[in-house]
């Protein structure tokens, strides 16, 4: 966990680039920005949409998935006074520097830094830069808040929408799922402000919308088994309660019980894991939840974890400009077309999975990795989603899973790759496995040691693979891969 002295020098790195922000407004140059398309990204972008529109500022925001050749060629043509990067950008700064080197340009990130540019005209704020850990501790949406909030002290209350990015980025990681480093200060500030109200509860997804059948059906972290995808056996273990599963017409959802009622719901469910022989996963039954005070219960912003798998669809689905509104604080019409984007989101990941499951061959075992080929049908916009969840499930916790679909338009082809922590604790570490094996075949990749992604030309993909594979392997027997700066 960082101390005092590296969250200073990060909040210096941060005040660093509020400086070169705040020159470009007061010399009304115009500012370009572009952010990553999943939840996190989609956060930083609706805060410094908001921070920028605060300072009366010339700006653009676009949400985009990965910095291309696209972006470099808009940069050329645009000659923007200042561009800004968030939640991507550390792992392209080679790139940069050799196509777009006298612009200027602040990157706000939590990702790997793969190499190090020396290059006055860019200012990088990166938590990697001062040993704290952007898996864990702070998400691209938080080192955006930082840097928004030096411009603006006002913009602390933008920080329950960075903590929303941080739970895109599963960085509840700590005991009973709750915030650590940067994150931690974070919280305090929404707490102090009276707009985030931590809660001990059960932690299951959908607490404030499902019913609460399927929630329990739904739920996958813990996986219960003869509940988790069996909703008539969920309904009949709450019948077993007494639990009343409508009021008022409507289904009750799990934030309407009250506590006598989530008291006999936490008892049966620990006393059924425990007789499931699943004792580790009765310790996960409860944890924090973040609840924002200020928007209408049983809607998907009143809960943090709910909301961000909101932003994700709309970046996912390819209209991040709602979810950059709602970050903003439009609850209208931008809210109403983000919850239909929300449905039909989920009806394709549900579509994904059932495609998987469908033929045994679409899951593939390695020697050290598992692989998913998403071929055409998966939306390669999505294939993350897929894979973060179908790495839960996986037989064997050591080996990560690499995903991929083909790019729409494109000779390439997305890949995604997710693992767990018994795989962490092993040595395996995601960001230089991709960025490695797609170096080697004509690609770009990085992220984090948990979570990472790549893009290679598709006649590359069975090489990248096996290069995966064997990287992996290596990993898991302690070695150090040669150009591993991060180990």
């Amino acid at each position: 966990m960082a101390d005092q002295t590296q969250i200073d020098s990060f909040l210096t790195a941060a005040d660093k680039a509020a400086k070169r922000i705040l020159e470009t407004v007061q010399q009304d140059g115009f500012i370009d920005c572009f952010s990553h398309l999943d939840a996190d990204g989609v956060a930083a972008a609706g805060i410094i949409s908001k921070a920028l529109y605060r300072l009366d500022a010339r700006y653009r925001v676009r949400v985009m998935q990965w910095v291309d050749d696209k972006i470099i060629n808009d940069i050329i043509a645009d000659k923007p006074q200042l561009v800004v990067l968030t939640d991507f950008g550390s792992g392209y700064l080679q790139l940069l520097n050799e196509k777009v080197p006298d612009t200027k340009i602040v990157i706000m990130d939590h990702h790997q830094i793969t190499v190090k540019v020396d290059n006055s005209n860019f200012v990088q704020v990166n938590p990697h830069e001062h040993s704290i850990d952007g898996a864990t501790e702070i998400s691209g949406s938080g080192v955006t808040y930082f840097v928004a909030k030096a411009l603006n002290p006002k913009n602390a209350d933008i920080a329950p929408v960075a903590l929303v990015g941080a739970l895109g980025d599963m960085q509840d990681k700590y005991d009973q799922r709750s915030f650590g480093g940067l994150n931690e200060l974070i919280l305090k500030d929404a707490v102090q402000a009276g707009l985030i109200r931590v809660e001990k509860d059960l932690t299951f997804f959908g607490r404030e919308t499902r019913p609460i059948h399927r929630t329990l059906a739904t739920t996958t972290n813990p996986f219960i088994p003869g509940l988790s995808g069996e909703e008539d056996k969920a309904l009949v273990f709450l019948s077993t309660l007494n639990i009343e599963l409508k009021r008022g017409g409507r289904f009750r959802a799990l934030s309407d019980l009250d506590e006598d009622e989530k008291k006999r719901l936490c008892s049966a469910l620990a006393e059924y894991m425990l007789s499931q022989g699943l004792h580790v996963e009765v310790s996960n039954l409860i944890g924090n939840n973040y609840v924002l005070v200020n928007e209408e219960s049983n809607t998907a912003l009143r809960d943090a974890r709910e909301f961000s798998v909101l932003l994700n669809s709309t970046g996912r689905m390819d209209r991040p400009s709602l979810g950059i509104a709602i970050c903003m604080g439009d609850r209208g019409a931008a809210l109403e077309e983000s919850n239909n984007i929300l449905e039909d989101y989920r009806k394709n990941i549900n579509k994904y999975l059932g495609w998987v499951t469908e033929k045994p061959d679409r899951l593939r075992e390695l020697d050290n990795i598992y692989v998913i080929n998403g071929e055409d049908f998966i939306n390669e916009k999505i294939i993350g989603t897929v894979s973060s969840i179908m790495v839960a499930g996986l037989a064997n916790n050591q080996k990560p899973l690499i995903a991929y679909a083909k790019v729409d338009g494109e000779d390439s082809v997305k890949i995604s790759s997710r693992t767990t922590e018994a795989a962490l604790q092993r040595g395996v570490n995601l960001g230089d496995i991709m960025r490695l094996a797609s170096e080697k075949h004509s690609g770009k990749g990085g992220g984090h040691n948990i979570a990472a992604g790549a893009q290679v030309p598709i006649t590359k993909i069975e090489d990248f693979i096996f290069t995966a594979d064997e990287l992996v392997g290596r990993q898991l027997k302690g070695e150090t891969l040669a150009g591993d700066n991060n180990s």
